[in-house]
């Protein structure tokens, strides 16, 4: 009798609670996200045993511009400024409906809970990292799935620091036109706290149409299989660049370095613009120059160009078209799109482009 007494006392007061909650706070959850697929051409791509020219390559790309995902984001009012949200996004594979643009999981680019408020925001999960970030707002292709930043990034580090498992990151508000945030991630190693570790910081100021950011990621070895599941490459990355916009011009120019343990200490410079001649017309354009510190003879170039037409605020049809060229040891390729196959290329030059259509939701 007694435990059912407690029983029911307990459901009284939980219902009383959630009652009086369902009437304080205000919460809202959203589906959100992006299909974009295209046809994709390389000139060149890279035979990975003899190291030469694999042959011509025609076929479908996961995300031509904007990588294919679908996500679920949440966010609570809790009162007094104070917030708590979630994020759930998946990365979809078009040419085979497979998980794609993520690390392997069912929302392997983004799962976190956390809280925002004017005091910052704390957020708990796989996340991406503040480099990753910066990298990302610094491109002049907006990180564009064929021919931007990306590329070279993924090239020389596969996804390290762009999906953070295990993580914790805070961000500070807004303060004089500075912005900072810090993320470290544990490798969930028992007995190990070094391996898979990783974490970075990212510094930037805004005045008017001129941006400054500086970003820093370092990762060690290691991991485990949970946290970790598309492997780690341990590298030290550095990154400062600027960006400047004026009326629908926005220009930007950066400096990154991939270090990666035990391989190339790549430096990579690179620039462009993005132009809306129209409200329904993008155009944009980047070139990149990445050299080999360690040995100079390993050194690539790529150059590309692109166009987005808007049928409507939610749907863009595109085209793009862009080389590489590549000496020595270097690999570089036009898009991580296609898997291995398109993100290596030979030495010498490779041409290639796309077309395709994107549509937001």
């Amino acid at each position: 009798m007694y435990r059912k007494c407690v029983g029911r006392t307990a459901v009284a007061v939980a219902s009383g609670l959630l009652v009086s909650v369902s009437a304080y706070a205000q919460s809202s959850v959203t589906l959100y996200g992006i299909a974009d697929t295209g046809v994709l051409y390389l000139s060149k791509t890279l035979n990975f045993t003899t190291g030469g020219n694999g042959g011509k390559f025609v076929g479908v790309q996961n995300g031509g511009i904007a990588p294919a995902i679908f996500g679920l984001t949440g966010v609570e009012d809790l009162g007094g400024g104070l917030q708590a949200e979630f994020k759930l996004e998946s990365g979809i594979g078009f040419s085979n409906g497979g998980f794609a643009n993520g690390n392997g999981n069912l929302f392997g680019r983004e799962a976190y809970v956390g809280l925002k408020s004017g005091f910052g925001e704390v957020k708990a999960g796989l996340q991406f990292s503040p480099f990753f970030l910066a990298a990302w707002a610094l491109d002049p292709r907006v990180f564009s799935e064929f021919g931007s930043i990306l590329a070279i990034y993924s090239n020389n580090v596969s996804v390290t620091g762009s999906f953070s498992s295990n993580a914790i990151s805070y961000t500070s508000p807004v303060l004089a036109g500075f912005q900072g945030s810090a993320m470290y991630a544990f490798g969930g190693v028992p007995g190990n706290f070094q391996s898979g570790r990783q974490y970075s910081a990212r510094l930037k100021y805004e005045w008017g149409g001129l941006t400054v950011d500086a970003a820093f990621f370092d990762s060690n070895a290691g991991g485990s299989v949970i946290t970790v599941p598309v492997g780690n490459v341990p590298y030290v990355g550095r990154l400062i660049g600027v960006a400047y916009k004026f009326g629908a011009v926005t220009a930007k120019a950066s400096f990154e370095s991939f270090k990666v343990e035990g391989g190339a200490t790549n430096n990579v410079y690179g620039g462009g613009a993005d132009y809306f001649v129209l409200p329904q017309l993008d155009l944009n354009a980047g070139v990149w120059y990445v050299t080999d510190r360690n040995d100079s003879s390993n050194h690539s170039l790529m150059g590309v160009f692109g166009a987005t037409y808007f049928l409507s605020k939610r749907t863009g049809v595109y085209a793009q078209a862009g080389l590489v060229n590549n000496h020595g040891k270097a690999n570089l390729g036009l898009t991580p799109g296609a898997g291995a196959t398109s993100l290596f290329a030979p030495a010498g030059t490779t041409t290639g482009a796309t077309v395709g259509i994107m549509h937001m939701f």
